[in-house]
C-alpha cells in the first residue's frame, strides 16, 4: 500500500513537472510569436512531449494560454506585492524592473486577448489588480486632505503613469535605459504624490 501510495504521488509530481514545463515552453513562444502563429507541436517540442500529451493535459491552445497567463498573474502579482510600503523611489525601481521582465508580454496579452476565450476576463482581473496595486502602493498619497473627486483623478493619474503602456513609451519608444526608465517615470509621478 506504501509503495503504491509513493508510486502516484511520484506519477501526480511528474505530470505537475511535465505541465510546468509545457506551460513554460508556451510563455517563451508567446514572448516572440503572435498568439495566431504559436503552434502546439512546437510548444509540444520544446518542452520535450508530444502534441497530444499537451492537448490531454491542456485541452488546446485557448486553454494553454488562459492557462499560462494565470500563472504569469499569480507571479506578477507575488513581485508586485514585494514593493507595497516601499519609498516611492524603491517602489517605482521595483515597477520598472517588473516590467523590465513582463512589459512587452503584459501590452501584448491586451492586445491579443479577443483572441482566446477566457483571455478577457484575465485580462480584465489584471487591469483591475494594478488599479489596486496603485492604491495601495500609493495609499498614503492618496489618503490625506484630498476631496473624493481629486482623490479620484489622482489615483487615475498614478495608474496612468504606472501602467505598462507608459513604461513601453519611454523605454521602447523612447529608447531610454532602465535606469533613465525609471527616473522619467519618477519625473512623473513625484508631483502626484504630495
Amino acid at each position: 500500500m506504501k509503495a503504491r501510495k509513493y508510486r502516484m504521488s511520484a506519477r501526480a509530481e511528474a505530470a505537475e513537472l511535465t505541465a510546468e514545463r509545457i506551460v513554460d515552453a508556451m510563455l517563451e513562444r508567446l514572448r516572440t510569436t503572435p498568439y495566431e502563429r504559436v503552434r502546439l507541436e512546437d510548444v509540444a517540442a520544446d518542452a520535450g512531449v508530444t502534441a497530444q500529451t499537451v492537448i490531454r493535459r491542456f485541452g488546446g491552445k485557448p486553454m494553454l494560454m488562459t492557462a499560462t497567463v494565470e500563472r504569469e498573474l499569480g507571479r506578477i502579482a507575488t513581485r508586485r506585492e514585494a514593493a507595497i510600503g516601499a519609498s516611492p523611489e524603491q517602489t517605482i525601481r521595483a515597477l520598472v524592473d517588473h516590467y523590465e521582465i513582463y512589459g512587452l508580454l503584459i501590452l501584448k496579452t491586451y492586445s491579443e486577448a479577443p483572441l482566446v476565450a477566457g483571455l478577457p476576463e484575465l485580462a480584465a482581473r489584471g487591469r483591475a489588480y494594478h488599479v489596486d496595486w496603485c492604491r495601495r502602493a500609493f495609499a498614503e498619497h492618496l489618503a490625506v486632505g484630498l476631496d473624493d473627486a481629486t482623490r479620484g483623478r489622482r489615483l487615475a493619474q498614478i495608474v496612468a503613469v504606472c501602467d505598462a503602456t507608459t513604461w513601453r513609451i519611454l523605454r521602447v519608444d523612447g529608447d531610454l535605459t532602465p535606469a533613465a526608465t525609471e527616473r522619467a517615470t519618477t519625473e512623473l509621478l513625484t508631483p502626484l504624490l504630495r
